[in-house]
């Protein structure tokens, strides 16, 4: 799905080839919503930056949502090569998880269509954690050089789970969610860093996933700040703490990477950037409410124009692949 792409791959229908992916667009442009909503509020600021993005990402969803679907009626055999792919298998959370954040960002607004969203989108990632890990524990063609950051997508919508799920009253539910993400976020941060040392590196339409890396700690600390009460100003504790510092050190050490990232080709994956960095920067905005330190809001500010830069930046190059017909074709 590279720029470089053969136009002998474009004669070939387009929907045949419309990834799963492609749902991590909804993941990116709903977790900047959130971030902007969580800045307005923390800063009071008047206009509703977050509320246009939400609802155009609700859209942006919806036409997803049908488009996938169609290559689901006509082309059924695509979606599951897809479907048994080592790889591509790990994007089909990607579904339910902008279902769940949609549920997240209308929360405040419209609470009974939220508790819709969070409900079937946390009942569906259930349902593809369960069956992901079930393949991962009894497959028979994985190699190392599959694993790679995105294999964190399914466990990372666990822990979105609790952010809605404690205000709409299903406490045990949510601590039920966030076990399983923090017990999958340690074993497979273990295996990734194990293949990272030792085995071949991670091939370019991949290397934007190392992104990924910080959406377990990050979102696992906004989650367990829901869990814990602690946003009601009883203070951090020590397990609030790993988990935001460990998801900043990320952040840190992949920024420090910037130049390898930029000289890559244009992927849909390149969408990785995007959830993750507004994950951190909602997580730095809560430290911030929490502890008043003023270096959480310049970091929280710096990190929100970064996220907001970044996707704007993924909207027109994903704009441009679109209309130069270089996305949605076979993989080389």
């Amino acid at each position: 799905m590279s720029d470089n792409t053969p136009s002998a791959a474009n004669r070939e229908p387009r929907i045949e080839h419309f990834p799963v992916a492609f749902f991590a667009m909804i993941m990116g442009l709903i977790g900047l919503s959130i971030a902007w909503d969580r800045a307005q509020e923390t800063f009071g600021m008047a206009f509703d930056m977050g509320g246009a993005l939400r609802w155009f990402g609700l859209g942006l969803f919806g036409l997803i949502l049908v488009m996938y679907l169609a290559k689901l009626v006509l082309f059924s055999e695509a979606v599951v090569k897809e479907w048994q792919h080592p790889i591509q298998l790990n994007f089909f959370p990607t579904i339910s998880i902008s279902m769940i954040l949609l549920g997240i960002a209308l929360l405040p607004s419209l609470p009974g269509v939220a508790a819709v969203f969070w409900m079937l989108g946390s009942a569906l990632h259930l349902l593809l954690t369960l069956y992901v890990v079930s393949i991962w524990i009894h497959h028979d063609r994985f190699e190392i050089h599959h694993i790679n950051p995105a294999w964190f997508i399914p466990i990372v919508g666990n822990a979105l789970v609790p952010i809605a799920g404690v205000p709409l009253g299903y406490t045990e539910l949510s601590w039920f969610f966030f076990s399983i993400a923090m017990l999958f976020w340690l074993i497979l941060f273990t295996i990734i860093i194990y293949r990272m040392l030792f085995h071949q590196p991670l091939p370019d339409r991949l290397m934007p996933t190392f992104f990924i890396l910080i959406a377990p700690p990050a979102v696992g600390f906004i989650a367990y700040i829901e869990l814990a009460g602690l946003a009601e100003g009883s203070g951090l504790d020590g397990f609030a703490r790993v988990l935001y510092y460990s998801s900043l050190f990320l952040t840190l050490l992949l920024l420090t990477q910037v130049g390898r990232f930029v000289r890559l080709h244009y992927f849909i994956s390149w969408w990785a950037y995007s959830f993750p960095l507004a994950a951190v920067t909602i997580a730095t905005l809560i430290m911030f409410e929490i502890t008043g330190l003023l270096a959480f809001a310049v970091i929280g500010w710096t990190l929100l124009s970064l996220v907001t830069l970044v996707v704007i930046f993924l909207l027109y190059r994903t704009a441009v692949a679109v209309g130069s017909r270089s996305i949605c074709v076979p993989h080389l």
